[in-house]
Protein backbone atom coordinates (compact mmCIF):
# COMPACT_ATOMS: atom_id res chain seq x y z
CA UNK A 1 0.00 0.00 0.00
CA UNK A 2 0.98 3.53 -0.78
CA UNK A 3 0.49 6.59 2.00
CA UNK A 4 2.58 9.88 1.14
CA UNK A 5 0.99 11.99 3.83
CA UNK A 6 -1.45 11.36 7.22
CA UNK A 7 -4.62 12.65 6.07
CA UNK A 8 -7.10 10.60 5.55
CA UNK A 9 -7.20 10.28 1.97
CA UNK A 10 -3.68 10.06 1.26
CA UNK A 11 -3.05 6.53 0.45
CA UNK A 12 -3.71 3.76 -2.03
CA UNK A 13 -6.96 2.19 -0.12
CA UNK A 14 -8.17 4.64 0.99
CA UNK A 15 -8.29 6.45 -2.50
CA UNK A 16 -9.44 3.19 -3.90
CA UNK A 17 -12.26 3.48 -1.19
CA UNK A 18 -13.71 7.21 -2.35
CA UNK A 19 -13.50 6.25 -6.00
CA UNK A 20 -15.90 2.79 -5.29
CA UNK A 21 -18.00 5.60 -2.90
CA UNK A 22 -18.06 7.87 -5.67
CA UNK A 23 -19.23 5.09 -8.35
CA UNK A 24 -22.17 3.87 -6.10
CA UNK A 25 -25.72 4.76 -6.97
CA UNK A 26 -26.23 8.21 -4.88
CA UNK A 27 -28.84 6.37 -2.72
CA UNK A 28 -26.31 3.53 -1.66
CA UNK A 29 -23.48 6.19 -0.09
CA UNK A 30 -24.71 6.55 3.13
CA UNK A 31 -24.95 2.65 3.57
CA UNK A 32 -21.49 2.06 2.12
CA UNK A 33 -19.92 5.07 4.91
CA UNK A 34 -21.52 3.02 7.57
CA UNK A 35 -20.43 0.00 6.52
CA UNK A 36 -17.08 1.05 6.62
CA UNK A 37 -17.65 2.42 9.99
CA UNK A 38 -19.08 -0.95 11.51
CA UNK A 39 -16.41 -3.04 10.26
CA UNK A 40 -13.90 -0.59 11.86
CA UNK A 41 -16.09 -0.29 15.39
CA UNK A 42 -17.05 -3.70 15.52
CA UNK A 43 -14.20 -5.26 15.26
CA UNK A 44 -13.09 -7.23 18.02
CA UNK A 45 -9.65 -8.92 16.50
CA UNK A 46 -6.65 -7.81 14.62
CA UNK A 47 -7.77 -4.40 12.20
CA UNK A 48 -7.00 -4.91 8.85
CA UNK A 49 -5.22 -2.01 7.10
CA UNK A 50 -7.70 -1.50 4.42
CA UNK A 51 -10.79 -1.51 7.16
CA UNK A 52 -8.52 0.79 9.52
CA UNK A 53 -8.25 3.46 6.02
CA UNK A 54 -11.80 3.12 4.72
CA UNK A 55 -12.91 3.93 8.07
CA UNK A 56 -11.01 7.01 8.74
CA UNK A 57 -11.78 8.29 5.01
CA UNK A 58 -15.58 7.65 5.81
CA UNK A 59 -15.05 9.61 9.44
CA UNK A 60 -13.98 12.83 7.55
CA UNK A 61 -16.56 12.51 5.45
CA UNK A 62 -19.04 12.18 8.29
CA UNK A 63 -17.05 15.11 9.41
CA UNK A 64 -17.33 17.28 6.61
CA UNK A 65 -20.82 16.92 6.76
CA UNK A 66 -21.06 18.44 10.43
CA UNK A 67 -21.01 21.86 11.75
CA UNK A 68 -17.72 22.41 12.41
CA UNK A 69 -16.60 20.01 10.16
CA UNK A 70 -13.65 21.07 7.21
CA UNK A 71 -14.78 20.82 3.81
CA UNK A 72 -13.33 17.92 1.58
CA UNK A 73 -10.23 19.46 -0.92
CA UNK A 74 -8.33 16.24 -1.25
CA UNK A 75 -8.02 15.21 -5.05
CA UNK A 76 -8.28 11.73 -3.32
CA UNK A 77 -11.61 12.83 -2.06
CA UNK A 78 -15.03 11.50 -3.81
CA UNK A 79 -15.83 13.94 -6.46
CA UNK A 80 -19.34 14.36 -5.90
CA UNK A 81 -18.04 15.93 -2.41
CA UNK A 82 -15.36 18.18 -4.09
CA UNK A 83 -18.45 19.24 -6.59
CA UNK A 84 -19.79 20.53 -3.37
CA UNK A 85 -22.76 17.34 -3.19
CA UNK A 86 -23.65 16.60 0.66
CA UNK A 87 -24.80 13.30 1.83
CA UNK A 88 -28.16 12.25 3.71
CA UNK A 89 -26.13 10.95 6.80
CA UNK A 90 -28.21 9.38 10.05
CA UNK A 91 -27.39 11.38 12.76
CA UNK A 92 -25.45 8.59 14.47
CA UNK A 93 -22.84 8.36 12.81
CA UNK A 94 -20.87 11.11 14.06
CA UNK A 95 -20.87 8.48 17.35
CA UNK A 96 -20.05 5.60 15.38
CA UNK A 97 -17.28 7.35 13.33
CA UNK A 98 -16.05 8.20 16.61
CA UNK A 99 -16.31 4.60 17.74
CA UNK A 100 -14.24 3.43 14.43
CA UNK A 101 -11.44 5.91 14.94
CA UNK A 102 -10.94 4.79 18.35
CA UNK A 103 -10.50 0.92 17.65
CA UNK A 104 -8.20 1.96 14.36
CA UNK A 105 -6.03 3.96 17.14
CA UNK A 106 -6.00 0.78 19.43
CA UNK A 107 -2.88 -1.37 20.02
CA UNK A 108 -4.58 -4.19 17.98
CA UNK A 109 -4.64 -2.23 14.51
CA UNK A 110 -2.33 -3.10 11.53
CA UNK A 111 -3.01 0.69 10.57
CA UNK A 112 -0.88 1.85 13.57
CA UNK A 113 1.93 -0.40 13.25
CA UNK A 114 4.08 1.10 10.94
CA UNK A 115 3.31 4.52 12.32
CA UNK A 116 4.40 3.29 15.66
CA UNK A 117 7.51 1.56 14.19
CA UNK A 118 8.21 5.06 12.67
CA UNK A 119 8.25 6.66 16.52
CA UNK A 120 4.91 8.64 15.54
CA UNK A 121 2.76 8.57 18.49
CA UNK A 122 0.21 11.31 18.19
CA UNK A 123 -2.04 11.55 15.55
CA UNK A 124 -3.25 15.24 14.96
CA UNK A 125 -5.73 14.66 12.49
CA UNK A 126 -7.48 11.72 13.71
CA UNK A 127 -7.76 13.42 17.00
CA UNK A 128 -9.12 17.26 14.92
CA UNK A 129 -11.71 14.07 13.28
CA UNK A 130 -12.57 13.01 16.48
CA UNK A 131 -13.37 16.48 18.12
CA UNK A 132 -15.39 17.61 15.54
CA UNK A 133 -17.33 14.10 15.68
CA UNK A 134 -17.84 14.59 19.23
CA UNK A 135 -19.37 17.69 18.99
CA UNK A 136 -18.73 21.08 21.50
CA UNK A 137 -17.94 20.22 24.80
CA UNK A 138 -19.79 22.78 27.74
CA UNK A 139 -18.50 25.86 28.41
CA UNK A 140 -17.26 25.98 31.85
CA UNK A 141 -19.97 27.30 34.10
CA UNK A 142 -22.49 25.82 31.61
CA UNK A 143 -25.24 24.05 32.80
CA UNK A 144 -26.92 20.90 30.57
CA UNK A 145 -30.52 21.37 30.58
CA UNK A 146 -32.62 17.93 31.68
Amino acid sequence: MGTWDDGPFDNDSAADWCGDLHDADPSERPAIVRAALTTAALNTGYLDDCDAVSAIAAAAIVASQMPGGEPITSPYAPDFLLAGEALDLDHDLPQLAVEALDRVLSDNSEWRAPWAEAGVSEFPQINKLRAVLSGPSELPGQIALL
